[in-house]
């Protein structure tokens, strides 16, 4: 069944574990995700409000919001809800089902197989994200989401990384999968 990108973000995000999204040469099966809620998260980017940055997490769903994390990194989230909510899901980590060798060409080739998708700036290095992906269509011409073919298994805790509404369990992952990026020992909620 297709993901409805109208959903709120925290509805979404454990149904991106296991779909693949490819861009640029390279296709990752997406292992970790963070939903941010907009006016009501005080760590989205969306909280206070609309700007030229966060434009594209406004809406509608089913769009990518690229934007340049530290002054380095493009990372990347899926917006999720109806037009006008601000909410996404953060692109968290992942494993590279090809396109290996751009990958690897990108991130460096000393860096592990496991570890080529693994965190945010990763992540987006690894799909080749430019700040000119932002507000492109999840389903083409230059991204392509794949719907998972089962449910994996999958646990929830507290986000990572921010350091306002820490504790709001809002990070979703797939336990024991070598690409995820931290903190692994919270129960499934």
């Amino acid at each position: 069944m297709p993901i409805d990108f109208l959903q709120a973000a925290d509805i979404v995000a454990p149904q991106l574990l296991g779909c693949v999204l490819s861009h640029a040469g390279v296709s990752v099966r997406i292992s970790e995700v963070e939903a941010y809620l907009g006016a009501e998260d005080a760590a989205a980017h969306t909280f206070r409000g609309k700007t030229p940055r966060n434009a594209a997490m406004f809406g509608p769903g089913g769009h990518m919001y690229v934007y340049l994390s530290y002054g380095i990194h493009r990372a990347g989230n899926i917006v999720c809800g109806p037009e006008g909510i601000g909410q996404g899901v953060l692109l968290r980590a992942g494993e590279v089902v090809s396109g290996a060798k751009i990958a690897q060409r990108r991130r460096g080739s000393k860096i592990p197989f496991s570890r080529l998708a693994q965190g945010p700036g990763n992540f987006g290095k690894t799909l080749g994200l430019e700040l000119s992906d932002n507000h492109a269509s999840i389903y083409g011409p230059s991204f392509l989401i794949s719907e998972r073919t089962q449910e994996p298994e999958w646990v929830c805790g507290p986000r990572v990384g921010i350091s306002k509404n820490t504790e709001a369990p809002l990070r979703f992952w797939i336990p024991n999968d070598p690409t995820v990026s931290g903190l692994r020992g919270y129960p499934k909620v």
